[in-house]
């Protein structure tokens, strides 16, 4: 165990800080006590330094799970700046004999950190060559990728918690820059954290000037965001579109104006891609890069200006987190989002994709009557599911106990399911699609609060910091809303931030954040709402 003057001295010496920021010490001491941490800290904050020290400190390897391979590659970059070949990537790029060449290291001390994607550790060779050499450390980086309620799931995620204790069950640390608390709690459970320190620092970004354009015209909307790019140019800048045709669409008509915009979205190839991104990150040829959310992690340029969005985010976790790539270094930088309230039908679409009641007894059933394992790519093709639905109905199915899953990824019906009846069966599977139920009203408040966020009329500092469940006093004098004297408080007698209620029809919440009279709750089973405080207490609606 360290104390924080220790680990602020072994950060000056390796890692060249002059003071560490907020949660970093704190993590740190966390995980050298061996405790399993959650650290939910905001983007640019320094969360990758707590792994680092607590690796250089920490006697066996220090395995870092990481979305992307590119992303995997700049953080190794991190470390390598500061500790000279001591970090190595492990990703399906490397040929065999650079396979053996990461383990030699690994092995031989010569690398504290690997860095790899999730499907690394569904081979059973990596598996059990980490765990001769004793892992010391088990990071997940991007840790709201294994939550469901989060925006960037991703079902290869949910088996870490598996792969954490075929490793030996080191500490594990999770790493996110955006976690509401019910993000938070399903990545403790997903992770199965045993009695995590949970971390959350940072969320405030003051530098970040906070705006909203409301406008009811499709046209003018666009043309009045090709105004304001063109007038803050060059930047460095990023301008979020939601479709790939307005990312195209968008960056030609800036380059018409004159502003050196490229685009960057899933629809080009991976090398128009890198080049892009290239051109904007590192050769400065590119001032402002249209983009969509396939921009996203990985994003780590220190001066960008703005970060403009044509489009509304499907959620305030996504938002924060886009707009949290702005102003890095610390300077003034701007986040406007260009509203239409008509632009919310195609989050509220994608909001109501959940997996069917039919689709997950089809799976079920089928999977029953098979005699073998069967690979989830022949399951996808034979329900005409995605590769993230798929996943996302077999963690329903595992979860109810109905269909467990092989360390190569193949799929077979447990011996419970093979045992039961087909009344019983049918009981499970309704269980599964009762929580895909709750999900997609989850995913629907969720975008309800982004709504909530582009109306609202007092601070939108306040409101957003509310959402993540951080007490804020108003104003903060740097958003529209404060700059047009709207931002003062008024929640005389409304609960504070974290106060858990129980409301008549929704069940338990908590309280995330009030001001002016409206409060905002995040139910456990309906997810975020907005209620009028006076009138819900005159009703008797909420207990607390």
């Amino acid at each position: 165990m360290s104390t924080h003057d220790e680990i602020a001295e072994l950060a000056r010496e390796r890692l060249g800080y002059s003071a560490l920021r907020p949660g970093q010490a704190e993590g740190v001491a966390s995980v050298l006590a061996g405790r399993d941490t959650l650290a939910v800290m905001s983007t640019g904050s320094g969360k990758s330094a707590i792994y680092q020290l607590a690796g250089l400190r920490l006697p066996g390897p220090t395995v870092v799970v990481s979305p992307l391979i590119s992303l995997q590659a700049d953080q190794a970059d991190a470390v390598e700046d500061v500790e000279h070949g001591r970090a190595a990537t492990l990703n399906s790029t490397l040929t065999p004999r650079a396979r053996d060449a990461v383990f030699d290291a690994l092995r031989d001390r010569e690398i504290e950190f690997v860095l790899l994607a999730p499907e690394q550790l569904a081979r059973e060779d990596v598996v059990a060559r980490l765990r001769a050499l004793s892992p010391s450390l088990f990071v997940v980086d991007e840790a709201h990728c294994v939550s469901q309620w989060g925006h960037d799931f991703r079902p290869e995620y949910l088996r870490l918690a598996d792969a954490a204790d075929a490793l030996g069950r080191p500490p594990i640390l999770a790493l996110t820059a955006t976690a509401a608390p019910p993000v938070r709690e399903e990545i403790v459970r997903t992770l199965q954290l045993r009695e995590p320190e949970i971390i959350v620092r940072g969320f405030d970004r003051p530098n970040i000037h906070l705006a909203v354009e409301r406008h009811e015209d499709a046209a003018r909307k666009t043309r009045a965001l090709l105004d304001w790019v063109e007038d803050a140019a060059p930047g460095p800048g990023i301008v979020y579109c939601s479709t790939q045709r307005a990312t195209e669409e968008v960056a030609e008509a800036l380059r018409e104006r004159g502003v050196r915009a490229g685009a960057y979205h899933a629809g080009m190839s991976a090398k128009e891609r890198d080049t892009a991104q290239d051109a904007f990150m590192d050769d400065g040829s590119i001032d402002v890069m249209v983009a969509t959310i396939a921009f996203g992690m990985g994003v780590d340029k220190d001066d960008v200006r703005f970060v403009v969005h044509h489009d509304v985010s499907e959620s305030v976790d996504a938002y924060y987190q886009e707009i949290g790539r702005g102003g890095r270094d610390g300077e003034p930088a701007r986040a406007v989002l260009f509203y239409r309230p008509q632009d919310l039908g195609l989050r509220r679409f994608h909001a109501a994709g959940r997996v069917e009641h039919e689709q997950l007894d089809l799976l079920a059933r089928g999977l029953r009557v098979r005699d073998d394992a069967v690979a989830q790519g022949v399951l996808a093709a034979e329900l005409d599911l995605s590769e993230a639905r798929l996943g996302t109905a077999l963690h329903r199915l595992e979860r109810a106990g109905v269909v467990a899953l092989s360390e190569d990824g193949a799929v077979a019906a447990t011996g419970a399911a093979r045992a039961m009846d087909d009344e019983a069966l049918a009981v499970a599977v309704d269980t599964a699609a009762q929580v895909e139920v709750e999900r997609e009203a989850f995913d629907r408040s969720r975008v309800d609060m982004i709504r909530g966020y582009a109306e609202h009329d007092g601070c939108r500092r306040a409101f957003l910091l509310g959402y993540f469940g951080e007490a804020y006093a108003p104003p903060c004098g740097n958003c529209d809303r404060c700059d047009a004297g709207a931002g003062a408080p008024n929640a005389d007698g409304l609960p504070v931030v974290g106060t858990r209620v129980e409301h008549a029809s929704w069940g338990s919440g908590t309280v995330t954040g009030g001001d002016d009279g409206q409060v905002t709750v995040v139910f456990d089973r309906v997810g975020y709402k907005m209620l009028d405080w006076e009138i819900v207490r005159e009703k008797g609606l909420v207990r607390y």
